[in-house]
């Protein structure tokens, strides 16, 4: 079974997919101007702006990042950084950036236009992200559905079940020695208790746990680097020739060559950050704003932090501790890894980052279906998506490790590509959005937040 999976993402996962991905990026940064550099200091300063009064929304545009934050940064952040530099090498970490650089565009596009062609739902909720500009931007709606359809098969078998809770039950069972049963049953209540609650009550929980988690995680890696300064430069120097050259076999390392380490750098940075999967932009469209434009630099801070932050962290201690070249994977190899870099609290420092990653990872991606379930079936259909997600969250332990990187891999490089392709066909509409927006600020307009410059919003 592993092998046939294992085919099936080679194929997945080719060529193709990773040039439609890092290419997506590419083209939305050359026709944004490089806005993810330009832009970037005024996109943070909004993320923190006050709360726009009569915006039409759920929740305000910080909770909708943190909802989309608490989906992304998980365990790509810790396992899956692993993962890939295990696999690829120490270069995998600079393909790493590549894709986040050029991801943050995507990113920004998929807010914008998650926005601009959001619905309100029979509840009374938003709805929106790629099943809705699919169908109301481009006019496919088979695609649009086809999004859908593995927008479900994420959220249920790759990123949004299996992955979290094997790694939450693996890492409190080294560290607590707490037994996987155990550990399984109080994930599972946890989540029940959090999900029936729907987007105000996972947006609230992921308010006050993804700033705490981000901070206390890279709190730990800063002081293991600054123990260690003297390694950075050349650690840093080993990531950037590693990504051009064939790294030699070390340890139980087998060696990898540049592809390699590109296909899993880029896979396994997409797999953290999300950028151009699509997911992101459902959380954006609840958000409480009247402005594509400003939800779209605010996602874009997602991709930012996750990857070039705290993606960063995890991989730079990685390699600077020397744990990639041993025999440990995983959880186990990032485990060592602080272990090393701090003696005492360093295992204590990634299992409680990992608890935290993954279970908001798990509530993020129940509202992430929920939506999609939602779009193809109508609200009737929530709750029995909400009880089978609750179900396969208790599985989740019981799978072994590789099988569920596989079969996440796949699940997420089949949702990335109707979202692309919508990207793609409405990268002008992004882009008359964006030059419309600053041209008004630039004459020295005081926008009231409600325009678009385009046809096509609610």
């Amino acid at each position: 079974m592993t092998k046939i999976l294992e085919q099936i993402d080679a194929w997945v996962w080719g060529p193709p997919l990773l040039v439609l991905l890092v290419g997506t990026g590419i083209y939305l940064t050359i026709r944004l101007g490089v806005l993810q550099v330009f832009k970037l200091p005024l996109a943070l300063r909004y993320l923190f702006a006050k709360e726009e009064e009569g915006a039409q929304g759920d929740v305000s545009s910080f909770a909708a990042l943190c909802t989309a934050l608490a989906a992304t940064i998980g365990t790509g952040n810790i396992v899956g950084v692993a993962t890939a530099i295990k696999a690829g090498g120490p270069g995998a970490l600079f393909w790493m950036w590549v894709a986040a650089f050029f991801g943050m565009a995507t990113k920004y596009g998929e807010g914008l236009l998650a926005v601009k062609y959001r619905v309100v739902d029979d509840n009374g909720q938003m709805s929106g992200g790629p099943m809705y500009y699919i169908e109301r931007g481009l006019g496919k709606k088979w695609l649009a559905k086809m999004f859908a359809l593995f927008g479900i098969g994420v959220a249920f078998f790759g990123i949004g079940t299996f992955p979290q809770v094997n790694a939450i039950a693996e890492a409190t069972k080294i560290t607590f020695q707490l037994p996987v049963v155990v550990a399984s049953i109080i994930i599972t209540v946890l989540v029940a208790l959090v999900t029936l609650g729907g987007i105000k009550s996972i947006a609230k929980v992921a308010e006050i746990l993804v700033p705490f988690m981000a901070v206390f995680y890279i709190l730990g890696s800063l002081i293991i680097l600054g123990l260690h300064i003297k390694l950075l430069p050349q650690t840093i120097a080993l990531v950037v020739k590693s990504a051009f050259t064939p790294t030699a076999a070390t340890g139980g390392f087998l060696g990898a060559t540049m592809m390699f380490a590109l296909r899993n750098g880029v896979a396994r940075g997409v797999f953290s950050n999300e950028s151009g999967l699509g997911s992101a932009p459902i959380a954006s469209a609840a958000a409480k704003t009247n402005s594509c434009v400003e939800q779209g630099l605010i996602s874009m801070t997602g991709t930012f932090i996750d990857t070039l932050i705290v993606c960063t962290m995890t991989g730079l201690v990685l390699i600077m501790t020397g744990a990639w070249q041993g025999n440990l994977e995983g959880a186990q190899m990032t485990n060592a890894a602080f272990s090393q870099g701090l003696p005492g609290i360093g295992a204590f420092i990634v299992t409680i980052g990992l608890i935290f990653f993954a279970f908001t990872t798990i509530l993020g991606w129940n509202y992430y279906g929920e939506r999609c379930t939602e779009y193809l079936f109508g609200v009737k259909g929530i709750k029995p998506y909400k009880y089978i997600f609750i179900v396969l969250v208790a599985m989740g332990a019981l799978l072994k490790l590789d099988t569920i990187w596989i079969l996440a891999d796949i699940v997420n490089g089949l949702m990335a590509i109707p979202n692309l392709i919508g990207l793609i066909g409405l990268s002008g509409v992004i882009v008359a959005e964006t030059k419309g927006y600053f041209a008004q600020i630039k004459k020295g307009k005081s926008l009231s937040r409600t325009e678009t410059f385009l046809p096509g919003n609610k």
